[in-house]
């Protein structure tokens, strides 16, 4: 399923570039993650058993979570290269895979809920990461304290402003500015380990247990900021498809993980020499000298941290949308060579409104950390009900095998979730609210689509019949050039095609009917992307396969698929496309505010023609009223 490793200088390559994009999230969460730990939240004194123990905890969870699970295990499941939780959905439970119907749609719904959750952790991970940053500047003086958010917007709002120029020309610093950025993270935590070398005992895995049985329901709360440690693991997997499973695993095993280790060692040990330090021990390890450097390396690090998380969403929905979950939302390129490139304007400016709002609501890094952490958990369990359902399909481990597995990351991660819970009424209600609303919007959608694919499936006549038809006891007139009919229903006629006779009475002399399919891998190859077939009456059936990673591209479709005659030629070819308009009714199938809901989605979705990449002056549109 991998494709060949990459060596040498490519490996180095994708390496940083791995070390810029991946690794943003979790390598700056020790801006934050110690400190809350101790926060008055919980109330836990800077004890030395309490710092190693919690320390032990942070150490085993990376080792276990990330490296085990993720690196180990987890990219191992790569859908033909592509990574991420509707990528893992569509490997484990394919469209024509068997089986019990409503288990699966309860697990397909799982990891669509999983998908949903990671806009919630896209919306808080540039408001967390870089508000902790900017809060540097207290340490430095106090006079910058009423500054501190101002700047923050103002960095959120430049941040979100300059995603409409691309990521391509940033991009290229961001694996140097990184590779700064953990090599700071390393050469701080050394200078706070000769502080207090009795810090490295925390490796043994027994001071966290005995930090869980001696603070029992303390020690249980503050598991909930221990996962602060691990949130961004998810990307590795979501990011798997631009670099490679060695690369990443390379970047993390050779700098990263390393640097943490050491990081959250030397704050631990200054911790140790000095408890005061608690308040914010990132900062004070380094000299004062140095502070207002370690501000601006903060700020960039957490602003590309912030940058992978909106590219991420990007992609994500640009991958609900070709699954069905979500209608057509403008997409614009910011790069001519590269397909990855995009920017989404709608996604863009909902994901800064609520960044700045999360700023402005809770005012402090720490404040907001109480609403961190929840959504990451659900995901990452999501993901591990998938992989164990991927794991049986695709390697045919045995029930036991996968299980055992499983079973030791679902008891970890539900314990990670519960103490989460804990944080509901202190702001964690935040990103589920997020996350339920995306998920009620997508299952919407989904089950919208379905109804009106079902009301018009039974009124479209047999293609066969409707040509056998028109070529034994019709004469049509024909006009010049050629006509392209859009059509979900590769059998049925399309219902284009029969408004167009009803009412024009003529067709083309060149008829074509296209039907784009999104398969459940992420890249078609070029040699599988069309189907042609000659058809009576002088028609021809055009079926396009697309993986739910790429972008359907009409002309460049039509250009170089393998059809009967001339080339076409944009310039003479009409495009002939229904579009529906819902109708809320009184009916079983969806309550009516549902209806509603779906109704207002499909009138603000991107036109077809524009998703499509077909000439606006070359499209005509047929509509029609369904009643779900």
């Amino acid at each position: 399923m991998e494709s060949k490793p990459a060596t040498g200088r490519h490996l180095a390559l994708l390496t940083l570039g791995a070390l810029g994009v991946v690794y943003g999230d979790i390598g700056t969460s020790p801006l934050y993650a110690l400190r809350e730990c101790f926060r008055d939240a919980h109330s836990l004194p800077p004890s030395p058993a309490n710092v190693l123990g919690v320390l032990s905890l942070i150490f085993w969870s990376l080792l276990l979570i990330v490296s085990l699970k993720y690196l180990a295990l987890v990219l191992r499941a790569n859908n033909r290269g592509e990574g991420g939780i509707l990528a893992l959905m569509a490997l484990a439970f394919p469209k024509r895979a068997p089986g019990a119907s409503r288990r699966r749609a309860l697990l397909i719904g799982l990891g669509v809920f999983g998908a949903a959750l990671l806009y919630g952790d896209g919306i808080i991970t540039p408001a967390i990461s870089v508000l902790s940053a900017v809060e540097g500047l207290n340490i430095a003086t106090p006079a910058f304290e009423h500054f501190v958010i101002p700047i923050t917007v103002i960095t959120l709002v430049g941040l979100f402003a300059a995603q409409s120029r691309g990521t391509g020309k940033v991009g290229t610093v961001f694996g140097p500015v990184m590779v700064l950025w953990f090599v700071s993270l390393a050469l701080l935590g050394l200078r706070g380990i000769l502080k207090s070398p009795q810090v490295l005992w925390c490796f043994d895995p027994l001071l966290g247990l005995d930090f869980l049985v001696r603070n029992r329901w303390t020690g249980f709360a503050v598991l909930g900021a221990v996962f602060l440690a691990v949130t961004g693991a998810e990307a590795l997997y979501a990011d798997l498809g631009h670099f490679g499973a060695r690369p990443i695993r390379v970047a993390w095993f050779g700098l990263v993980l390393p640097a943490l280790f050491l990081n959250y060692l030397g704050q631990g040990a200054l911790v140790l020499h000095d408890p005061e330090s608690i308040e914010n021990p990132f900062y004070l390890l380094a000299p004062h000298w140095a502070l207002y450097l370690l501000v601006g390396l903060s700020t960039a690090a957490t602003v590309i941290a912030s940058q992978a998380l909106i590219s991420g969403a990007f992609s994500l929905t640009i991958q609900a949308i070709q699954l069905g979950y979500l209608p057509r939302m403008a997409v614009k390129h910011t790069s001519s060579t590269e397909r990855g490139q995009i920017y989404l304007p709608h996604i863009n400016w909902a994901l800064m409104l609520a960044c700045i709002a999360l700023v402005l609501g809770f005012g402090s890094s720490s404040s907001m950390a109480s609403a961190y952490g929840i959504a990451v958990t659900l995901t990452m369990l999501s993901t591990t009900v998938l992989f164990f359902f991927a794991a049986r399909r695709v390697w045919s481990w045995s029930i036991w095998h996968a299980g055992s597995v499983c079973a030791v990351f679902l008891i970890v991660e539900t314990a990670f979730f519960a103490a989460n819970l804990l944080k509901v009424l202190r702001g964690g209600w935040v990103p589920l609210v997020v996350g339920l609303v995306i998920f009620l919007l997508m299952s919407t959608w989904k089950k919208g689509r379905a109804l009106v694919w079902n009301k018009l499936r039974p009124a479209s006549m047999p293609l066969e019949m409707f040509l056998d038809d028109l070529d034994r006891h019709r004469k049509v007139p024909r006009v010049p050039g050629t006509a392209v009919f859009m059509t979900a229903n590769p059998e049925g006629t399309p219902i284009a095609l029969l408004h167009n006779l009803k009412h024009n009475k003529v067709l083309h002399e060149r008829n074509l009917i296209l039907t784009i399919v999104t398969d459940d891998v992420p890249q078609v190859e070029a040699a599988k992307r069309s189907e042609v077939q000659k058809l009576a009456a002088g028609f021809q059936r055009l079926i396009a396969h697309y993986g739910f990673m790429e972008e359907p591209n009409v002309p460049e479709l039509l250009a170089a698929a393998p059809l009967g005659g001339e080339p076409i030629n944009l310039h003479r070819t009409t495009f002939f496309l229904s579009r529906e308009s819902i109708v809320p009714t009184r009916s079983p199938t969806m309550v009516r505010w549902r209806q509603w809901l779906f109704a207002v989605m499909g009138r603000n979705a991107q036109p077809a023609s524009s998703f499509y990449r077909i000439p606006a002056n070359r499209v005509v549109e047929l509509g029609m009223q369904v009643e779900i």
